[in-house]
């Protein structure tokens, strides 16, 4: 897992074709570091070093889930619409040892691609799970949660593992 200030973590991904054999791979891979990553509801490709616009993620473990789209991977996500903003507690796999408050929507709708058989999927998201979506829709677009931060009195240091 890459960490910041890797130049790859402020990099804008690259588009991929979903059903490429070496995008399945990804996203295969992808997936399989998100389950070792226990305490993590989401990853992005950048993350673990593939300039590629995929995302995987489950939230279904988070203490604060109420939405639940599967364990899914998404290749070049899109957010369709956002709505109900509201300020919530953020860290990242790539961020180690820092949370912050960080304004997102609470309800979303994201379009892309499944790995594989390339099939258009929508997502219908609330919650922590719409805001790990869109942290993650941030690393495909060279983005870290710090970057949405207001001001230092937003930062926090981690003391535990079950932050967005």
């Amino acid at each position: 897992m890459l960490g910041a200030p890797h130049p790859l973590l402020t990099a804008v991904a690259e588009p991929v074709d979903p059903t490429a054999p070496e995008v399945v791979a990804a996203a295969a891979d992808l997936l399989a570091t998100l389950r070792r990553a226990r305490s993590t509801t989401g990853l992005a490709a950048p993350q673990i070093g593939l300039s590629l616009r995929l995302i995987a993620f489950d939230a279904r473990r988070h203490p604060r889930s109420r939405s639940w789209a599967g364990e899914l991977v998404v290749a070049n996500p899109r957010l369709a619409s956002a709505a109900h903003w509201d300020e919530g507690r953020e860290g990242c796999a790539s961020i180690i040892g820092l949370t912050a408050d960080v304004r997102r929507a609470t309800r979303i709708t994201v379009h892309g691609h499944l790995p594989g058989t390339g099939e258009a999927v929508t997502i219908e998201a609330d919650a922590i799970e719409a805001r790990c979506i869109q942290h993650q829709l941030d690393h495909l677009d060279g983005l870290l949660f710090l970057d949405r931060v207001p001001g230092v009195l937003s930062l926090h240091r981690r003391l535990h593992t079950c932050d967005a």
